[in-house]
């Protein structure tokens, strides 16, 4: 049984009355960590500081502490945990978060101390924390707040400053695993991931201009700041015009990766996307102070980054102005043809998976499914749920709907394929897909989802197998859905079962889903309480988009009538 020895008991007292709990205020470490109003945040801070320090102590690791409210607006701010491995913490430290971001000031050190003694923690060993930040405004203070959490507790911290949430996430596990999976360095990510890209485009021949250009919406955030330095380590393998790239722009205001998936429509702030003005020119200044001008035209590729480059989705728009949306779903379909065709040639006997939500569109399950032939694992929604179950297999592709995902390769697949890529008794076909496999391992971030390296791959991708992104977008056809909420008095009365896929609870829902699904072709629906407020999201999918909005209405009568609604009836979309 250790404890805290007395100086740093004193420290911590000194230091958390300088980061005080409002009183009365009650937060939980979800999924997403922690997420209000920056103003809220200050003793959390401190504390996760403080928590990091026990957790690396525990690990003997190093941990990260990522300051950042992804798509969040920006007035809130929030604060992530990262384990050594670069994945998110585990589950029973995302217990000890939210009882320590509780506690009263009083009961701050007894909080402490049960944790020290449940996890056995010496506090004698050294304590190692890497800490990152968005653009935020509060997130300079909040940084510090996390410096000075990590300190009190007699811990050292190194302070990356601004970075994306999936460049600390890689820089935890570059530094606990001594360098092999890459340098533990900003400039170290850039160099690994753009010379993995130009090996992979090397293998497409004849590519112009056009097809090397993209346009990248980085919803004024982190992820703008940073694609712009990546830029330069690109040389001519893919030239970005970025937009909503802060300079004038507010994070998150209609644009990123969330605004365009749950409005399915352009981002403001990217010129001639869907405004009437196709291919009028568009004032780029570049980093050299000179200025161009370009054309967005119908069927350019644009993509948008979420606040802190964890999630990406694609889109176009086609010549008579709709708008193409291509999601998480579309894009892990395109990420798992490549990998099985480059499998197939080189006659690697490796097991693929795809892993999903209940939100995936039924068509790219049905696709991955009696086309691809690959196996569909379907998991709680969390990317945390997801990564865990796609280690289950020799290649996980994970995505979520909103964009947010990566590829996981086993040690033994990343062996397999290096042997053979090293393997000099074979040429060919079969030594160009090994060669193609291992530099794609190379571009992928495989620590958490990751904006940069995803359009990386999927640029790769397209330019290797020569394809337009409507040639892309048309792997299969979206069936039309909805996506509702419906405020109940406690989200608790849903339980749910089957990946969140069927109704536990209350009595006679799920029933009554069932009854309304089969009066829709090629329909299904399901609900889940949310879990941050007294909400039940509800999933309809259809045939034809009045169909999937018919059944999403009125399966949000029937949460409302048997699990207890909360003001007026829903009512039917128009």
């Amino acid at each position: 049984m250790f404890f805290l020895v007395t100086d740093n008991f004193e420290e911590v007292l000194k230091q958390s009355s300088l980061h005080p709990k409002p009183s009365g205020l009650v937060l939980e470490y979800g999924t997403s960590g922690f997420r209000t109003n920056a103003k809220h945040l200050d003793h959390i801070m401190f504390r996760m500081g403080i928590l990091a320090a026990l957790r690396s102590q525990k690990t003997k690791a190093t941990i990260g502490v990522m300051v950042t409210a992804s798509h969040n607006p920006e007035e809130d701010n929030g604060v992530k945990l990262i384990d050594p491995m670069g994945e998110m913490v585990t589950p029973a430290w995302e217990g000890y978060a939210t009882q320590l971001a509780n506690a009263e000031q009083e009961d701050l050190l007894a909080a402490l101390k049960d944790i020290i003694e449940k996890e056995s923690i010496n506090v004698s060993l050294e304590a190692n924390v890497f800490v990152g930040k968005d653009t935020r405004s509060s997130s300079a203070r909040l940084s510090q707040a996390v410096l000075d959490g990590v300190k009190a507790l007699g811990g050292h911290s190194k302070d990356y400053g601004l970075v994306t949430t999936p460049q600390l996430h890689y820089m935890v596990c570059c530094q606990n695993t001594q360098g092999k999976y890459g340098a533990a360095t900003v400039e170290g990510y850039y160099s690994k991931l753009s010379q993995a890209f130009s090996q992979l485009t090397k293998n497409a021949s004849n590519r112009t201009d056009d097809q090397k250009h993209l346009c990248v919406d980085g919803a004024n955030g982190i992820g703008a700041l940073k694609v712009r330095e990546m830029e330069g380590h690109l040389k001519n393998d893919l030239q970005m015009s970025i937009f909503n790239d802060g300079s004038k722009g507010t994070l998150n205001l209609h644009c990123g990766a969330d605004f365009v998936k749950v409005q399915q429509k352009p981002p403001t702030g990217v010129p001639s996307v869907g405004n009437g003005d196709w291919g009028q020119p568009v004032a780029v200044v570049e980093e050299n102070g000179l200025s161009r001008s370009i054309e967005i035209n119908p069927g350019d590729r644009c993509c948008s980054f979420d606040g802190d480059a964890d999630r990406i989705v694609y889109y176009y728009t086609d010549s008579q102005g709709h708008f193409h949306l291509l999601d998480g779903d579309k894009i892990a379909t395109l990420i798992c043809t490549f990998l099985k065709e480059l499998l197939n040639q080189a006659a690697l006997d490796l097991k693929v998976a795809v892993v999903q939500t209940a939100y995936a569109n039924g068509s790219s399950t049905r696709y991955l499914e009696d086309v691809m032939k690959v196996i569909i694992k379907c998991t709680k929604t969390g990317v945390k749920h997801l990564h865990h179950a796609a280690q289950e297999f020799d290649i996980g592709v994970y995505f979520e709907a909103n964009g947010h995902g990566t590829v996981l390769f086993s040690k033994a697949a990343e062996e397999k394929i290096q042997q053979l890529a090293e393997d000099g008794s074979i040429s060919g076909e079969r030594k160009k897909a090994a060669l193609l496999l291992q530099s794609t391992i190379s571009v992928i971030n495989q620590t958490v989802g990751d904006a940069i390296s995803d359009m990386l791959l999927i640029e790769a991708i397209l330019a290797i197998k020569g394809m337009t992104v409507q040639q892309w977008d048309t792997i299969y056809t979206d069936l039309p859905n909805r996506q509702l909420k419906v405020k109940v008095a406690d989200r608790r009365v849903i339980d749910t079962t089957d990946a969140e896929r069927r109704a536990v609870s209350p009595a006679g829902l799920q029933d009554a889903i069932d009854s309304l699904v089969k009066k829709y072709r090629q329909a299904r629906s399901f609900v889940r309480p949310s879990g941050t407020e007294d909400v039940v999201r509800v999933y309809a999918e259809a045939d034809t988009q009045e169909g999937a909005d018919a059944l999403a209405h009125e399966v949000s009568l029937a949460v409302y009538r048997l699990a207890g609604g909360v003001g007026d009836e829903p009512q039917p979309l128009h």
